[in-house]
């Protein structure tokens, strides 16, 4: 019972931040395009590995960057620089992990568009 507590209140967490953070929905949709990419291109496991990888840890981050700025708002409304730095920093690993997403799906999708292009064009 209690193993299926844990997948309720992971899909109640995770549905709670598809309905109301706009930024878990950004990271979402890029999820699911540099997914869609994968099987239009056609990728290798070890590519595979790669996309799956960076979309969950930029999702998982997203979870707990929220996670945490709830905790913030619960403990004060006021502002506080302590609070400020944990906000911070939260985002910051969100953005870090996006960005190196980004950099990962440029290296693995690029040559893949630049070929096709190539293909179209000839």
């Amino acid at each position: 019972m209690k193993r299926k507590n844990a997948f309720i209140n992971a899909a109640n967490g995770i549905g709670l931040c598809i309905r109301q953070e706009v930024n878990f929905r950004i990271q979402l949709i890029a999820a699911l395009t540099a997914i869609s990419l994968g099987f239009f291109f056609n990728v290798n496991a070890t590519e595979w590995l790669f996309i799956i990888g960076c979309c969950m840890l930029v999702l998982s981050l997203e979870l707990l960057n929220t996670a945490l700025e709830n905790i913030c708002d619960i403990v004060s409304k006021d502002f506080d620089p302590l609070i400020k730095i944990v906000k911070d920093t939260a985002a910051g690993a969100v953005f870090l992990s996006a960005a190196g997403s980004a950099v990962m799906g440029a290296v693995i999708f690029l040559p893949k568009i630049i070929h096709q292009i190539k293909l179209l064009t000839t």
